[in-house]
């Protein structure tokens, strides 16, 4: 089984469960998180009720409780809000007493048995937890054996029965989940909540560029075979498109994420699939293959990555990588693994196009005709998301390969913005990225696009820096648009002022400025126990044809900007409907936004919570409206070190019949509108001087 101790650390402000041998035990945390209430009011009900289920174990500062004890407790009592399946089962397999990985690990073992062989997990599940765990075993290595290989050659081991027997409740459990979202479903969901839940453990790929890279892998021709040699969670080869022959290899030095991507990967798809856990630069677990496409997000900066060891390595037919050149070393290695002709595509940090240790490299990557295309792009798209992350296609030279005459730049942050809004929407970006591409490869050239794409011929690049930064080497786009588009900035920027003007709000007389007495309040977490809202949380899932309303977007009064994650069945995503209410949980800024037509049907981005209004009952800007005062927020918030989280249900409004309503939700319409001017005219202010300095910078705009 895995070492434990390279086992991923459950995050304490998620797995507030923690499960024994024979019983699920929860913190005060997670009381308050079933109940719908704070913790002050848990300690309140420990002080004041007697029969309150007494701690059996934990530490005194911090003690838990029998779930099962609990549970009876709060229903007796009538606070027990009930506990949906998905998260039931998340909660246990958070609370595994061997840790979340290894308890995903079983349940995705578990949910191979029920995807390929349904009769026999029947058979299983109607005999005793006991009785399964001795049996489980066999069956499943009767379905990981012709998945997988071997127990020697591949990365998911079968448990033994005393490892199992722990694991029995939450696998009727997750069985029970896939016959409501599908194995592939219940597996992508619990792998995004542990993901989300930890999110420094892991360098994950988002679905945006992941599909990119694999579509720019694949374009030539129908990849057969597909390896990743740093897989993570699987996130590339889960997004080459699925082929009945397929064959896809992963490595990573991780044992638990090369087990947890062949999971994810058979689950998703019935190619064959084979991992190996291993260092690949030091210890390549496929020497002796050759794959069609080559997909590769490799760890940055690293600086022991085996460069005194391999100094005599045959990969490094380009030149031996410096030292603080880890990136090059995993792009020779990509090249060496593909058949003559073959697409690798790597996501790169932008100093690997410019540094001066790897020019030489550089350069005769460009002479050979390797290097086919450098893709910077936008700022955000993949993690760390405070740089322009590069995408670099390469192609391994055949014997007959005539030398390449040049190399493709695309600078995607210069996608035109489409929305009027200075953002780029990612499915304008990986269209014209594709695009580019497409026309590149087939003809050798493309047509120059300033500020967005251009053909360089290999002699211009090879100078003595050899950089190949697409921002340094493409033409600007017109500064601004040029002076007719600033003349309409500046005329619109004038209408957005004058509608600003008319739409302050104006204040009320002195006389009448004293403050009302109040009406007395509720909770978010009164209203739904009561049914006058139901709470969803964001998931970001979704398909590639709906945009993801991001907590950006909330705040800023954009539309919706973002891409789906990978993975998540469709009933996993929240869809948004006019008058719903939706409010950002992470950041501690106050902000609470009512969705419109514009912005209905989109799904719910990560977090993000949507409170969905009885419309007899609640008006939705009444509630966002109040959901949106500081002291408000600041109650109902927590603090760590470094960031906020908002529990909703904690937030407080007034107890109003609909028609008291009327007057604050006409008030709060009208703050709404005079925010959209002022940030409408914000934008536009923003444009005309950035326009301004460049044309005169830029010479477009005379001085006088």
């Amino acid at each position: 089984m895995l070492d434990r101790a390279r086992l991923t650390p459950r995050d304490e402000g998620s797995c507030w469960m923690k499960a024994r041998d024979d019983a699920t035990e929860v913190t005060a945390a997670g009381i308050a998180r079933l109940a719908g209430v704070g913790r002050a009011a848990v300690s309140n009900w420990r002080r004041r009720h007697g029969d309150f289920p007494k701690p059996v174990g934990g530490t005194e500062a911090s003690p838990s409780f029998a779930l099962a004890d609990v549970e009876r407790w709060l229903r007796a009592q009538g606070k027990l809000i009930e506990v949906p399946l998905r998260e039931r089962v998340w909660q246990q397999l958070a609370g595994h007493p061997a840790g979340p990985v290894t308890a995903l690990l079983h349940a995705g073992c578990a949910l191979l048995l029920v995807r390929d062989r349904p009769p026999a997990w029947l058979a299983l599940s109607a005999v005793s937890d006991e009785r399964m765990a001795q049996l489980l075993p066999g069956e499943l290595e009767d379905v990981v054996t012709p998945r997988f290989g071997g127990r020697r050659e591949r990365a998911v081991h079968v448990p033994e029965p005393a490892e199992l027997l722990p694991s029995v409740p939450l696998l009727r459990g997750v069985a029970e989940l896939a016959a409501e979202l599908g194995a592939r479903g219940a597996y992508e969901f619990l792998l995004g909540r542990q993901t989300d839940a930890n999110p420094r453990q892991y360098t994950l790929t988002p679905a945006g560029p992941a599909a990119l890279m694999a579509r720019l892998a694949t374009s030539a021709a129908p990849a057969r075979t597909v390896l990743d040699p740093a897989c993570g969670t699987g996130a590339l080869l889960r997004a080459v498109e699925p082929r009945p022959d397929q064959h896809l290899y992963g490595q990573d030095s991780a044992p638990e994420l090369a087990a947890l991507t062949a999971l994810r990967l058979a689950l998703h798809s019935d190619a064959t699939v084979r991992t190996r856990a291993a260092d690949t630069l030091r210890a390549d677990a496929y020497d002796d293959r050759r794959a069609d496409a080559v997909l590769c997000h490799p760890p940055f900066n690293e600086r022991n990555w085996g460069h005194d060891e391999l100094a005599y390595d045959t990969r490094w037919e380009y030149g031996f990588p410096a030292r603080v050149e880890s990136e090059l070393a995993w792009v020779q290695h990509a090249l060496a693994r593909l058949v003559d002709g073959g697409t690798a595509v790597l996501l790169m940090p932008p100093a690997a196009a410019s540094r001066r240790s790897g020019r030489r490299i550089r350069a005769d990557l460009l002479r050979r005709g390797a290097l086919r295309a450098v893709i910077a792009l936008p700022a955000g798209a993949a993690p760390p998301y405070n740089l322009p992350l590069h995408v670099w296609v390469l192609r391994r030279p055949g014997p007959a390969t005539p030398p390449a005459g040049a190399l493709l730049l695309v600078e995607a942050a210069g996608v035109p913005d489409t929305d009027g809004r200075d953002k780029q929407l990612w499915p304008a970006v990986q269209d014209a990225v594709l695009d580019a591409w497409h026309r590149f490869d087939r003809h050798g050239t493309v047509e120059e696009r300033p500020g967005l794409a251009r053909s360089v011929p290999v002699l211009d690049l090879l100078d003595d820096e050899v950089d190949l930064a697409p921002a340094r080497r493409l033409p600007p786009p017109a500064a601004g648009g040029g002076a007719t588009e600033l003349a309409t900035v500046r005329k619109n920027l004038g209408e957005a002022l004058r509608r600003t003007a008319d739409l302050t709000p104006p204040l009320p007389p002195r006389e009448a400025a004293r403050p009302a007495a109040r009406p007395p309040l509720t909770t978010v977490g009164e209203l739904a126990r009561a049914g006058a809202l139901t709470l969803h949380t964001g998931t970001g899932a979704g398909n590639g044809g709906v945009p993801v309303l991001t907590d950006h977007d909330v705040l800023t009064g954009g539309a919706p900007s973002g891409a789906p994650h990978e993975g998540g069945p469709d009933d996993t995503v929240v869809h948004t409907e006019p008058g719903d209410v939706v409010v950002p949980v992470f950041g501690g800024g106050a902000a609470a936004r009512v969705v419109d037509e514009a912005t209905a049907g989109a799904a719910l981005g990560r977090g993000l919570t949507l409170l969905r209004p009885d419309p007899a009952v609640l008006d939705p800007w009444f509630l966002a409206g109040f959901l949106r005062g500081t002291a408000n927020h600041r109650r109902a918030s927590s603090y760590a070190s470094t960031s906020a989280r908002l529990d909703v249900r904690r937030l407080q409004l007034p107890r109003l019949p609909l028609a008291g309503q009327r007057g604050y939700s006409e008030r709060f319409r009208e703050l709404a509108a005079f925010e959209d001017a002022v940030r409408l005219a914000a934008r536009l202010g923003e444009r005309l001087v950035r326009g301004m300095h460049d044309g005169l910078t830029e010479g477009t705009l005379p001085a006088e």
